[in-house]
């Protein structure tokens, strides 16, 4: 069996891909300790034995800290754009599409059949997220923000076309946000702050990816990273989906997909 692990700056993911996915992840700020950690976590859920995993397929911020062997088992550092693009690709059943990882920050790799490459980024992503909800709300967890963003109303706090234009202009429809916390006061809400909060990183993330893809020729745009498993922000680029006229695809495991592309790598 071959084990995938993608280690970040503070959850470290390891996947099995056997047939069936399964998923063990842990905090920690120490990537050979959280490679461990997780690795001994999925064998535990599966039954298994390290003597039974031929080998690590690892990637991540995290894997150049890793020597040649884990628990004595032999390790192999994958790309993480290439772990990025395999895991989104194959998750979602395509071989042309742009990949977009929600992590940290937001990556972009273009597929196009075995050619995987860079398509660009931006800093914007979940780091940028937590780090704004702390500074802005005093929130320091997702499930959090989340749960102030669904009693808010991003429409107090965003400056809109309509409130410019008093209607459309041109493609953009009254509701599209002209200026992001643009009618921001000294009274705004809490909860209105926040969502409008996940509406801008949705917005960034949408907006860079959608140029990526147009660049490269691309219909369908997968998205993966931790920021799938925050619903109101997925909802949001979704909803974009008529103004931009783009195929956003959600695949199953799309929250470990990176992980899962490591495992795949080793296959090819």
């Amino acid at each position: 069996m071959i084990v995938g692990i993608d280690i970040g700056g503070s959850t470290t993911d390891a996947v099995l891909d056997d047939g069936e996915i399964r998923v063990a992840s842990v905090e920690s700020t120490d990537p050979v300790a959280a490679a461990a950690g997780a690795l001994g976590k999925l064998l535990g859920i599966s039954g298994g034995r390290p003597d039974q995993v031929e080998a690590i397929a690892a990637t991540g911020g995290g894997a150049r800290a890793l020597g040649d062997h884990l628990l004595g088992i032999p390790v192999s550092k994958v790309s993480e754009i290439a772990a990025i693009g395999l895991g989104g690709a194959t998750q979602a059943g395509k071989t042309d599409a742009l990949v977009v990882s929600m992590g940290t920050g937001t990556a972009l790799v273009s597929v196009k059949g075995d050619r995987v490459v860079h398509a660009g980024g931006t800093g914007v992503g979940g780091g940028t997220l937590l780090g704004l909800a702390q500074h802005l709300l005093h929130v320091s967890r997702l499930e959090t923000l989340e749960r102030m963003a669904a009693r808010g109303d991003r429409f107090r706090v965003d400056l809109t076309v309509e409130d410019i234009a008093g209607g459309p202009v041109g493609s953009l429809p009254p509701g599209a946000t002209a200026s992001n916390f643009g009618k921001l006061g000294s009274d705004a809400a809490p909860e209105d702050k926040a969502s409008a909060l996940l509406n801008m990183i949705a917005e960034v993330i949408v907006v860079v990816a959608i140029g990526a893809a147009r660049a490269f020729g691309h219909e369908d745009v997968i998205l993966t990273g931790k920021l799938v498993r925050v619903r109101a922000l997925l909802e949001r680029i979704q909803s974009t989906r008529a103004l931009f006229g783009a195929n956003f695809i959600v695949p199953p495991h799309a929250d470990v997909a990176t992980a899962i592309g490591a495992a795949r790598s080793l296959r090819r």
